[in-house]
């Protein structure tokens, strides 16, 4: 199982999803960046910073 909290990448935001694998960990956090953060899509450095962010939990 892997987690992605978005406080580990900067925001001031509590959300936080899981998911069996980071390719299903990572519409969900494309979606919450839509949505609470005006974000249309994810940038090579977001990118970058989240999958560092994603843990095993």
């Amino acid at each position: 199982m892997k987690k992605f909290v978005c406080r580990d990448i900067g925001f001031a935001c509590d959300f936080t999803a899981e998911g069996a694998t980071v390719e299903e960990l990572m519409p969900k956090i494309a979606d919450h960046a839509r949505v609470a953060h005006n974000m249309a899509q994810l940038d090579d450095a977001t990118k970058a910073k989240v999958s560092a962010a994603i843990k095993d939990a």
